[in-house]
């Protein structure tokens, strides 16, 4: 077994050398040959105002998603599944409401061909702090309620 290793140890070190790379006109860099300069460049280019389109501002993003499962988890890998139910979307078309932040918008890039994301946005804001435990949602946006004492 040593030997084998010595051997192809000492092939690629024959290979890799720079003297021999002109004697060898087959030899092809693998740097080269997938390099960034093969691909095109409007690919690495930002793209452009798509954010107007969709009703976005890049500066100042939604803070809720309202996250419904739209494709059933059958016959996808098992993983998804688990992701799914951690998400609570167990049932299909049954909307859910999540924080815009990187750790669940990295748990919903695995499932984002079962699910569709939407913006939560209300017709007067988010309420305040203090009125967050007198505030529901219902199909229209949040909505205050007055509760009597």
């Amino acid at each position: 077994m040593s030997g084998v290793t010595r051997c192809l140890s000492s092939l690629s070190v024959k290979i890799l050398n720079p003297s021999l790379l002109p004697s060898c006109p087959w030899f092809v860099s693998t740097r080269n040959k997938f390099s960034k300069a093969r691909i095109p460049q409007e690919i690495f280019v930002a793209r452009s105002k798509e954010h107007v389109k969709y009703g976005g501002d890049p500066d100042q993003p939604h803070k809720l998603h309202i996250v419904t499962r739209v494709k059933s988890v059958m016959r996808r890998p098992y993983w998804e599944k688990d992701m799914v139910k951690h998400l609570g979307l167990e049932k299909a078309h049954i909307p859910v409401i999540h924080k815009n932040t990187p750790a669940v918008n990295s748990q919903l890039k695995f499932i984002k061909h079962l699910v569709r994301i939407q913006p939560l946005k209300t017709p007067h804001g988010l309420p305040a702090e203090q009125d967050m435990a007198d505030t529901f949602i219902n199909s229209k946006a949040a909505a205050p309620v007055t509760r009597l004492r």
